[in-house]
């Protein structure tokens, strides 16, 4: 389904946003949006504003037939830029991939109440989390 001509991107941000934490609306420009989870701190025994995260960040980007998507795993490092990483251990896999899951069973709930198609970039021929569109 193609994306309603009526919906500017301010009542995208507000969709998205009701979704909870993950849009970071300030690096969203029209037709793109970015989402992301500090998902398990990697050294809580620093200052808050050194610390370190293992999580996911998400691109969302609207297309004639909907909305694509890409996702990457990784860590987001204490200058506040996400780097693509390998998750290290089973437990940080674990919970980064089900907060990614639980994110994306959202986003398409809040694009069916909106009639619209969510469907994996090309780039993303091998994902390495299967997402349900």
């Amino acid at each position: 389904m193609a994306l309603p001509t009526d919906y500017s991107n301010g009542k995208y941000l507000k969709k998205f946003a009701t979704i909870g934490p993950y849009l970071r609306e300030k690096q969203c420009l029209n037709g793109c949006y970015i989402f992301d989870s500090l998902v398990v701190c990697v050294n809580a025994n620093i200052a808050p504003e050194k610390r370190e995260f293992w999580g996911w960040w998400l691109k969302l980007v609207a297309t004639d037939k909907g909305f694509e998507f890409t996702y990457h795993f990784g860590l987001y490092n204490s200058h506040g830029s996400w780097q693509v990483k390998t998750l290290k251990d089973a437990a940080t896999i674990e919970a980064t991939e089900q907060n990614l899951v639980s994110f994306h069973q959202a986003l398409v709930k809040q694009l069916s109440e909106l009639e619209l198609s969510l469907f994996p970039s090309p780039l993303m021929a091998e994902l390495k989390l299967e997402l349900s569109a």
